[in-house]
């Protein structure tokens, strides 16, 4: 079954996320109260809905409980962005991550529930000066302080060999969760697939661990 997520805002970041959810494989919902916004990502997301994520009874009635996450993007406005991420929480959504324009803002996103929240200029500095120092990376994406997810060029040493061969959860305690060839994704490849020099893998796993790679 198909991992779905609802992002609320969407500009540049929350554009971005969305589509990249919806190219690895989830099932997204795209929520923006600028219709521009929401035509630009129409055919590129599951479903794009025209509405006030600052609204209860619009995030109540997108089936939030259903999803396995949420993003919210409404940094800018901080009062729907503080109702969204507290009326996802108080419904049960698991995983709530969301977007803080300042400190402050941080810390009131963090006192009502928000499991993960980002600054994404700053964090973006830190993806460039990661992708810098490693030639091997294609791009570097924090999912929380402690865990991110990359793409990596095949590692000369994998080409030939299948994931099942490499194992490499438990020699490298990652996982990869994708395989692009060109601009196809293959999402959870299959183990048995042998790798070759030409794919580019899409790994998950702690900052710790990526770094050692």
């Amino acid at each position: 079954m198909k991992k779905q997520f609802a992002v609320f805002g969407l500009g540049s970041f929350g554009a971005s996320v969305a589509v990249t959810l919806q190219q690895l494989g989830c099932e997204v919902v795209a929520v923006d109260n600028h219709m521009e916004h929401v035509q630009e990502i129409s055919e590129q997301v599951s479903y794009a809905i025209k509405a006030d994520a600052g609204d209860p009874e619009v995030i109540k009635s997108l089936g939030t409980r259903n999803l396995d996450g949420v993003v919210v993007a409404v940094a800018d406005d901080m009062e729907a962005s503080v109702m969204a991420t507290l009326v996802s929480k108080e419904i049960g959504v698991p995983y709530v991550i969301a977007k803080a324009k300042n400190e402050l803002h941080a810390t009131i996103l963090k006192k009502i529930g928000a499991d993960a929240v980002i600054f994404p200029e700053m964090e973006m500095g830190v993806r460039v000066a990661k992708t810098l120092m490693s030639s091997n990376f294609a791009d570097w994406i924090a999912l929380s302080p402690d865990y991110s997810i990359i793409e990596i060029a095949t590692p000369k040493e994998w080409v030939g060999k299948s994931l099942q061969q490499l194992d490499v959860r438990r020699s490298h305690d990652v996982n990869v969760v994708g395989i692009k060839i060109g601009e196809e994704v293959e999402v959870n490849p299959d183990p048995e697939r042998t790798l070759q020099e030409d794919m580019t893998l899409i790994i998950i796993g702690s900052n710790y661990a990526l770094e050692k790679m």
